[in-house]
């Protein structure tokens, strides 16, 4: 749904019709959350895996 107001609220400043279907905002839902997860949790792994004076002493 947010994808479709989105597509209204710009096509009502640019004049062009715009359809944005749910199977897009899902897709790019899932990638974006995707890539969150991978890039939040993966260094987060790492880092707990370290020994805490050498994490500490890393820069």
């Amino acid at each position: 749904m947010f994808g479709v107001a989105g597509g209204l609220v710009l096509g009502s400043f640019t004049g062009w019709a715009i359809a944005i279907s749910p199977l897009t905002v899902m897709v790019a839902l899932t990638f974006a959350g995707s890539v969150g997860v991978f890039f939040g949790v993966y260094p987060a792994r790492r880092a707990a895996a370290l020994d805490p004076i050498d994490a500490l002493r890393y820069e």
